[in-house]
């Protein structure tokens, strides 16, 4: 009996030990991407750099990852590679490619970012039309079907397919100052998309930017709304695309200075002691 006592005991001992030693190794789990994370806004309705073009649409390049991330494509081919040659973007750096949903203003470029970069991770939810995927395929690019949470790489997270009409997806970085969510029109509305970023990491939110799909919503909804993102405890916004002016206004006077406008050509880090 007392053998066995003391071999129970070894036995926590060594489980506790290398708890502590996977815990060691884990590289700042809780902490976020240690070095400037860069993001450059490749398609939207909006102008910031003067020479690039606009549309409506969306695409964000993300640099500063483990791996180099596309979001979304935009809505014309010949629009996104403008733009992509006027930022001096190398497509063929990409990495991975995430897309959002099945809408023409997010996938439209994909498939010509593909010609000049097939050797990607294209991550797709996985109601995506088998016939889309079949394309993605031919083009010899790697299809993700995306259904349930996951990490695409290190610290680097897909909310997982969310919505009942209209299925999407968003992406969350974890970052040194906190979570950057990123999405792409927030069908399945931006608060739940919020609240599913906080249950898949439990960070503070530094910063919400991309389409929130607002442009008919009363202005009751919005300031409630605004009201949500500041119970999260999300400390900087940036609403473009199809989140309507006016919603884009109100939500640049409730954040003020922590307020990140958007558009084609936008350049910006975390961390960046200018943003």
């Amino acid at each position: 009996m007392i053998i066995l006592k003391k071999l129970n005991f070894i036995m926590i001992l060594c489980i506790v030990f290398s708890l502590i030693l996977i815990a060691r190794d884990v590289p700042n789990a809780k902490e976020g991407i240690q070095q400037p994370v860069k993001f450059t806004i490749l398609y939207d309705n909006y102008l910031h750099k003067e020479g690039t073009e606009t549309d409506w649409g969306f695409s964000c390049l993300i640099e500063g990852t483990e791996k180099t991330i596309l979001f979304d494509t935009g809505t014309q081919p010949n629009i996104l590679m403008h733009n992509v040659k006027e930022m001096d973007i190398d497509l063929k750096k990409v990495d991975q490619i995430v897309i959002t949903h099945d809408h023409g203003d997010h996938t439209g470029g994909l498939f010509e970012v593909l010609k000049i970069n097939p050797d990607v991770s294209v991550y797709l939810p996985v109601s995506f039309p088998s016939t889309f995927v079949r394309k993605v395929e031919q083009h010899k690019a790697h299809v993700k079907n995306v259904d349930d949470p996951v990490e695409i790489c290190e610290n680097v997270f897909l909310t997982g397919e969310m919505g009942v009409r209209i299925k999407e997806q968003s992406l969350i970085i974890n970052t040194q100052r906190g979570l950057v969510i990123v999405t792409g029109c927030s069908h399945q509305g931006i608060v739940n998309i919020l609240k599913r970023a906080k249950k898949i990491m439990d960070r503070p939110i530094y910063l919400v930017f991309g389409g929130f799909h607002l442009g008919d919503t009363p202005d009751s909804d919005l300031k409630k709304i605004i009201q949500n993102f500041k119970e999260l405890g999300v400390e900087k916004c940036g609403a473009t695309h199809c989140t309507g002016d006016k919603a884009i206004g109100m939500f640049k006077k409730a954040f003020g200075e922590n307020y990140i406008p958007m558009g084609t050509g936008k350049v910006f880090e975390i961390p960046d002691e200018n943003e």
